[in-house]
């Protein structure tokens, strides 16, 4: 059963909202019908029951005995102008765990109790504050961290995303409504809703629904970040080539074949996309036990990666043997950059060098040295290039059209983009009014399941908030 499935609006509850540990100040919210009234009994200060909404009061937290606990600011936000449309009270104290602890205990003790993750969230939710698309954005917020995530769940927040799927929803809500109304008068064989009018707009959502479900590649990269898997041959300069992009010595480098035994992960971030670097064991016959263990550690991360950056040693092998290599490694649905490494060396023997490996490589080749730190904004360009498919959008997505970055909506969206799919066929076929309505009804079930229209705290909001933090 869902954590939230008896979810009981009366109750008042309060959390922690700011981090765990010490810190110069933590806030303890408190919300719910009795939120001003439990804060009171331990508050010497102006009465809160009688001030006004959004104002901030000092005073004392004490205990029954009458100890302070410690001088504290409160605001005061009543209902309906609260995140939860509740009363609420923020309290802020000093930011000793001691003394979060023994006010949380008081106000439990109070008449409160502890609430569950995201439940505040729930209940700004359960109240119409937020719809549940804006309210997941919330965690999303909370989690973002980079300029562009920050952005994507800003705008999805403040209801771009809820915007623009209410105003799909009406258009095929009018037309649903006048397919009923053709059912209500079957005998007299009319036609309220127009066959074209209906064509032409089911053509236009299905163009805007697979703009949104497209979009899901750059927001769910920009949300999770790109697995981005360095290999090749041992002393193909792999480490080199991560110590030069995140321009640190973060791994090892050495002359000896085999220097890498384990993977190193660290994240780049590149105009607010975050790629998980992970430098691999080089690929060859492992001379012992532990270098088996690594190579095979390095296939798996190969098969796990979004984006593959295959480096190879121009000194040392022919396009052949690279080609060789890429049937091998490449994985399936991955993006690919090949990385031709010290290009230095090779041109001072042969000048055309790069001319020569670009014919075979056109599209995915980059010379460079990593030794020499030469071609590296040339690679981030192209690594952002690779999974954006653009050189500014990530730097300022709050400008482009509505980036999905959540797997549920996607989902749904996809539900609802085959649904409507079916009713453009049944028009072509002629079918009855009853199944167009039916169709059309599938389509707006889906859309209401992102913004969680006609929604209960069922297993669905139990899986959504579950995974919110305490105290939000």
């Amino acid at each position: 059963m869902s954590l939230y499935a008896h979810t009981d609006l009366n109750d008042t509850i309060t959390a922690l909202i700011t981090p765990q540990g010490v810190g110069a100040i933590g806030v303890i919210r408190l919300s719910g019908s009795r939120a001003l009234e439990i804060c009171q009994q331990f508050f010497k200060g102006k009465n809160l029951l009688k001030q006004r909404s959004h104002t901030l009061h000092f005073g004392a937290i004490t205990n029954p005995a009458g100890e302070v606990i410690d001088e504290v600011l409160v605001s005061v936000f009543k209902a309906p102008h609260s995140y939860t449309a509740e009363d609420t009270v923020e309290v802020s104290c000093h930011g000793s765990p001691y003394i979060l602890q023994q006010v949380l205990a008081l106000f439990i003790g109070g008449g409160a109790r502890l609430a569950k993750p995201g439940e505040f969230t729930l209940r700004a939710f359960l109240h119409g504050k937020l719809d549940l698309s804006q309210a997941e954005a919330v965690a999303d917020l909370i989690a973002s961290e980079t300029k562009a995530a920050h952005q994507i769940a800003l705008q999805q927040m403040r209801g771009g995303f809820s915007d623009q799927l209410q105003m799909l929803r009406e258009q095929l809500i009018h037309f649903a409504s006048l397919i009923e109304l053709e059912l209500d008068f079957s005998t007299e064989d009319v036609e309220f809703a127009d066959r074209t009018q209906l064509t032409a707009l089911i053509q236009q959502i299905l163009q805007t629904l697979e703009q949104l479900i497209h979009s899901f590649e750059l927001g769910n990269v920009i949300k999770n970040g790109v697995t981005t898997v360095i290999a090749g041959r041992p002393n193909a300069g792999k480490s080199t080539l991560l110590n030069a992009l995140l321009n640190e010595e973060r791994a090892i480098v050495s002359e000896i074949a085999g220097t890498t035994r384990d993977t190193i992960e660290e994240t780049l971030n590149i105009n607010g996309i975050t790629f998980r670097l992970i430098d691999t064991a080089g690929i060859r016959e492992a001379q012992d036990t532990i270098e088996a263990i690594g190579v095979e550690k390095t296939m798996q991360k190969i098969a796990q990666a979004t984006l593959l950056l295959y480096v190879f040693d121009v000194t040392a092998l022919s396009p052949a043997e690279v080609t060789a290599d890429l049937a091998l490694l490449h994985p399936q649905g991955a993006a690919l950059l090949v990385i031709a490494n010290k290009m230095d060396e090779l041109e001072a023997q042969m000048p055309n060098a790069h001319d020569y490996f670009s014919r075979f490589f056109p599209d995915t080749y980059l010379p460079l040295s990593a030794r020499y730190r030469s071609g590296m904004q040339q690679l981030k360009d192209a690594l952002y290039h690779s999974v954006t498919g653009t050189d500014n959008l990530a730097q300022n997505p709050a400008t482009a059209a509505t980036i999905v970055s959540n797997v549920r909506h996607a989902e749904a969206l996809h539900g609802a983009h085959h649904a409507l799919e079916q009713v453009l066929q049944g028009i072509q076929l002629h079918i009855s009014g009853e199944l167009l309505a039916a169709d059309i009804k599938t389509a707006l079930a889906y859309l209401a399941q992102i913004t969680g229209s006609d929604i209960t705290p069922d297993d669905l909001l139990g899986n959504i908030f579950s995974k919110f933090c305490i105290g939000k």
